[in-house]
């Protein structure tokens, strides 16, 4: 069950964020239900489920899977026009989303036996979902962090766009060096960093680059700390 819930947990990350444009985002949460990118993504999520449970036992699943996505991000869409409530909506889409996949990979595993093509290593998913996480959707959980908190500063498109890049290879590098055990090059890499990017009397650009520098480390130190935490139990 273990491996196929990684493995769907890979599926995931891969239909909703590297596989997902700022377009269809844009088009479906504008048009909501009556946009195709809907359903195209949709589509996606069905079929990356599907191929990488590497079992046709589990198609059906994968269709609940996508089925229940569909809806989610369909009805997310439906509320985003409330105030109270859209900063939030992200979250909650991601919680329902993951939700859904471990609700109907344990009801596939008290049916089923999963007959993967060939065996994989929990350690080899653990990593490579790690690293996944780690790349394009956490600068996309980090925006979302600052839109709920309104956190903005001028220019802030040129310097996120630099960022995303920086804030990629900080966290490849700060989960490697967790998970080899060396924290102490961690906190090298936060101070060169820091001493980097700090400017002088420009406040707002120097805190808002320490809230990203802080959620970025964290989540990648987090991450790693969570993979080692399931090693112990595979």
């Amino acid at each position: 069950m273990v491996n196929l819930l990684l493995l769907n947990m890979i599926a995931h990350l891969l239909a909703d964020f590297f596989f997902q444009s700022d377009k269809w985002c844009k088009s479906k949460e504008v048009n909501g239900f009556r946009s195709s990118k809907l359903y195209l993504h949709a589509g996606v999520v069905f079929l990356l489920s599907a191929l990488l449970s590497f079992s046709a036992d589990f198609l059906p699943y994968a269709f609940g899977i996508a089925a229940f996505h569909l809806l989610t991000d369909g009805l997310k869409s439906l509320l985003s026009s409330r105030k109270n409530i859209k900063g939030y909506l992200f979250f909650i889409d991601q919680l329902i989303h993951v939700v859904v996949i471990l609700g109907l990979v344990y009801l596939y595993s008290l049916q089923h036996n999963p007959d993967f093509l060939f065996s994989f290593q929990p350690n080899t998913l653990y990593y490579l979902a790690g690293y996944m996480l780690c790349a394009k959707p956490t600068n996309i959980i980090i925006k979302k962090i600052f839109d709920l908190y309104e956190i903005k500063i001028e220019n802030q498109a040129s310097l996120l766009n630099a960022g995303k890049l920086i804030g990629v290879y900080e966290r490849i590098l700060t989960l490697t060096f967790v998970l080899l055990g060396r924290f102490e090059a961690v906190g090298f890499l936060i101070a060169a960093k820091s001493i980097l990017r700090y400017k002088e009397g420009d406040v707002k650009r120097t805190e808002y680059v320490l809230i990203g520098t802080l959620l970025s480390f964290g989540i990648a130190v987090l991450t790693g700390i969570g993979i080692e935490f399931a090693l112990q139990f595979k």
